[in-house]
């Protein structure tokens, strides 16, 4: 099994930024992606951004140009730096990993327990 602690989340003023952290642990072999979703009350989960085990990002439409993902493989961690938040971001964050099996081609995704993002206007 895997485990994810996620960080970071909070209270913040429109215009403001936050940083989450998100650290996996347990039975890894390796990971492969590792992504921020979001939920809203009322709304479906969406992503926010994925990060490949190479390097490769994509970011949801709403969140270009002002947050980032990054990770260390080293520490098998992932942080999602926000900035210029906005009300609508606000949302329960969560963090997905999906790590690869030793031996085969099976992969597992794994959710975090979330975060709240509350943005103020």
């Amino acid at each position: 099994q895997v485990q994810l602690v996620e960080s970071g989340g909070g209270l913040v003023q429109a215009g403001g930024s936050l940083r989450l952290s998100c650290a996996a642990s347990g039975n890894i072999f390796r990971i492969n992606d590792m992504a921020w979703y979001r939920q809203a009350p009322g709304k479906q989960r969406e992503l926010v951004a994925n990060i490949g085990s190479g390097g490769s990002i994509r970011y949801g439409d709403s969140v270009k140009g002002r947050f980032t993902i990054s990770r260390d493989n080293a520490k098998n961690t992932v942080d999602l730096q926000m900035n210029s938040l906005k009300p609508e971001d606000t949302a329960v964050y969560y963090c997905y990993v999906v790590t690869l099996v030793e031996h085969t081609t099976t992969r597992n995704g794994y959710w975090g327990q979330g975060t709240q993002v509350t943005v103020s206007s």
